[in-house]
């Protein structure tokens, strides 16, 4: 069987010991962190363009900045959660004290996702911001953290794909190596790379255009219910090449179905691209 080797890369990017205290700066950090900021210029840059939103925009651009804190809480605290509700809640239930250990790992995109839209909609409150013109902002920036996130998915060999023999599968190191019924090395659909092409680099093209082009800004809530839409499909069909949950497989349920035959990220997608739909359907 052919395949690629997965690249030598360490986790940490640099380590810095003062005395017993040692600090790194992780990939996945580095990901969370440059695509935050991209998102938080490509908001302050339309913000910047009256013309995007046919005259009037609905906040200063240096509000942005402030915003930007609150995204940031939204992302960890509800990407925790939701890590800890879909995924592993009975592990969490009898161990709360892991909750609060983000470092450790663990978090899931959907709980993201809802922590931003609480934070934005509170945040809206509070500045006098139209809400559904703030979550087109937030829509088109959100690609670039995705793009990002799933490189650094990919740099820590996690969230792999399901084993495969086209060329360009990729042997992970550890258990990616160990499928039932393949004798040696096992390659895998490196899935990581499928969504930072799909969610981040063509998803993120698809909305630059249409603000940029087709003028979606002037239509609440479209370019919102584009990104929905098109990131609820792109997960659902990266899930058939991705690996299953581990906590959801057991002998009576190999595959790891969890609601009628289909994975954990896709049941959380259906929702998603169905309000997709119905905001670009009330844009129109």
């Amino acid at each position: 069987m052919s395949y690629i080797a997965f690249p030598d890369i360490a986790p940490e990017i640099f380590t810095i010991s003062f005395g017993d205290f040692a600090f790194s700066l992780r990939w996945y950090a580095l990901a969370y962190i440059v695509g935050l900021i991209l998102g938080w210029r490509l908001v302050a840059g339309v913000m910047k363009r009256p013309a995007l939103w046919g005259g009037t925009v609905p906040m200063a651009p240096g509000k942005a900045e402030d915003l930007l804190t609150w995204i940031i809480l939204g992302v960890i605290v509800g990407g925790r959660l939701g890590f800890v509700l879909f995924y592993q809640p009975g592990y969490y239930l009898a161990n709360p004290a892991e909750i609060v250990k983000v470092w450790q790992g663990g978090m899931a995109f959907h709980g993201g996702f809802l922590g931003v839209v609480v934070a934005a909609w509170v945040w809206a409150g509070r500045n006098g911001v139209p809400r559904l013109a703030l979550a087109d902002a937030l829509a088109l920036a959100a690609p670039a953290g995705l793009l990002f996130g799933r490189l650094a998915n990919f740099i820590n060999a996690e969230l792999w794909g399901r084993p495969t023999d086209m060329p360009w599968g990729v042997a992970f190191p550890g258990a990616g190596q160990e499928c039932a019924g393949v004798v040696g090395i096992c390659a895998r659909h490196p899935s990581q790379l499928y969504e930072a092409v799909l969610e981040g680099l063509l998803l993120g093209a698809v909305l630059l255009w249409g603000v940029y082009r087709r003028g979606w800004l002037m239509r609440p809530g479209r370019v919102l219910g584009v990104f929905l839409a098109g990131y609820g499909a792109a997960r659902f069909v990266v899930e058939f090449f991705r690996e299953a949950d581990a906590q959801f497989i057991t002998p009576d349920n190999p595959g790891g179905a969890v609601l009628l035959g289909m994975q954990m990220g896709q049941v959380l997608s259906l929702p998603m691209i169905a309000l997709g739909l119905w905001f670009v359907l009330r844009a129109r």
